[in-house]
Parts: C-alpha cells; structure tokens; sequence
C-alpha cells in the first residue's frame, strides 16, 4: 500500500470511530429512560458540588452532600426501590443542560429555577423548592436593599444563572462581576471584589453559615423556584419523579429532609404538587 493510500486509510477510520460515537451519544440522549430503568435500576442525576445546603461535596468523605441529594436519593428510592441506585455527576450553571440533552445525565437537580426559557429545552418536575432571590453582604455595610444599589457597587453573580439576568433589571446602574461557580464568589466577596454577592436566598443562607460576618439583607426580590429537569421527550420518567415526590410529601419524607437540612426554618418549603406559574 502506498504512503497516501495508508494516509488516506487512517483518516477514514478516524471518520468511522467519531461517526459510531456520535450514533451512540445519540441513541443514549434519545432512549427511554423510563424503560431502561426496568432493566437497569439506576438513575443519574446532574447536581452540585459547590453549594452548601444543597450540593457540597465533603472533603473528608469524598461525598456530595445536601438537600438536592437527598432528594434526588429519595425520588430514586420511590420509583426503583431499595435495588434501586442514585448517582450523581457534578454539573455547574453553564454545564447542566448541555450534559442533559447529551444523554449524560438523566436529571438535574441542582438548584435550578424554572424558567419559560428553560422550558422550551428542558421539561419541570413540580416545585420542589421555592427560593426568592435576595443579598448577601458584609455586615455593616450600606447595602441594605436592592433598590439603594448604584453604579458604585460591584455586585457578584454567578456566569449561566438567572440571577445575573434578575440583577442587571433590578438594579440596572449596579457593575456586575460574573464568576465561574458560588464558590469563586464568595470568596470574592470576603476579598473585597465585590460589595454584595446576589443568588437565591437559600444558597446565600448556605454561605452566610459559613461566616457570622455576614449576612442577607432587604429580603427577597424574586420568585426563583426550583424543579427537577428532565429532557424533552421523557415524559413516562418526568411522570415517575412527579409521582415520587407527591408520595414524598404525603409520607413524610420530604418533611424529613427539608428539616434536617433547613432548622427552624420555613424559608423555601414547596407544597405537594406545586407547578410553574409563568
């Protein structure tokens, strides 16, 4: 065989390997998840590892920790059983749709507010969570509110998320700094890059636990629920992870777990069934 031959052999293998990966990234973002739990009771789920309350993965354990896992452990446990199987794959802001249509995940549930954007990509579960966007500042600082922010303030966001969008029409003269995760932000915060961080009053309370110097003030000054999202075309297991979480409320369960996770607090408590009003 010639030198060009051979070339030319190499790179149509190349073309055949990346055409028989693309059919398979394909036929697993198309298939019906409700029926491959049958067989195979295991379900993925998209979730944070950045969030304190909701997704935080323990240093020590080398385990993602929160409410959206516990939840998503408890939706898995109602539809497959004590065979049944959570696993979890972090996801950020920007990431978690794109891993979702590709088939690499089965849900997200990863404090991710339901939008009618977002529903032309993706389907909801019910509200299982209902945040309010709200400040997160220093204490003693002369934040007190949205409404007093100027364009002398630097306000911290998280790049993909709705509270850049929410913040830039709230309090439009304000500077806006976008960063990669909620981590990188609050840290920007205590050194002083910022002058208050903005997302939903839940992961605040997260970070405020962290550090008593600081605090959330002027309330909420948004509705930000959370779902679950489950691809377009998924509609048997989107069906499946409603039903989980209705039996969840009428059993006790997701009391149990807002309770361990949120004390003495009422503060984003979802009611069963609770849908999207846009």
């Amino acid at each position: 065989m010639s030198k060009v031959k051979k070339i030319v052999s190499f790179f149509l293998l190349i073309l055949v390997v990346f055409g028989l990966s693309g059919c398979k990234g394909d036929s697993v973002a198309n298939e019906n998840i409700a029926e491959r739990l049958e067989t195979e009771p295991v379900i993925t789920w998209g979730v944070k590892y950045d969030t304190r309350l909701f997704g935080m993965m323990n240093i020590e354990t080398r385990v993602v920790e929160g409410f959206d896992i516990d939840i998503a452990k408890a939706i898995t446990k109602e539809i497959l059983g004590d065979e049944g199987r959570a696993e979890f794959v972090e996801v950020t802001s920007k990431t978690r749709i794109p891993l979702l249509k590709n088939g690499n995940i089965d849900g997200i549930i990863a404090t991710m507010t339901i939008t009618s954007e977002r529903l032309e990509q993706v389907d909801f579960s019910d509200i299982y969570f209902d945040a309010g966007q709200s400040l997160l500042v220093e204490k003693g600082s002369h934040i007190d509110s949205v409404e007093n922010l100027t364009a002398d303030d630097t306000i911290l966001v998280v790049k993909g998320s709705t509270s850049a969008i929410n913040i830039r029409e709230h309090a439009p003269e304000a500077n806006i700094l976008e960063l990669e995760n909620y981590a990188e932000a609050f840290t920007a915060l205590q050194s002083g890059q910022g002058d208050a961080m903005t997302t939903d009053n839940a992961i605040l309370l997260g970070m405020a636990s962290e550090n008593d110097n600081y605090g959330l003030v002027g309330g909420t000054f948004t509705t930000e629920p959370y779902g679950i999202a489950i691809n377009k075309g998924q509609e048997d297991f989107l069906n499946e992870v409603d039903g989980a979480l209705r039996k969840m409320h009428d059993n006790g369960t997701y009391d149990k777990i807002y309770d361990k996770w949120f004390p003495n607090e009422s503060v984003g408590k979802a009611a069963k069934g609770a849908k999207f009003n846009d």
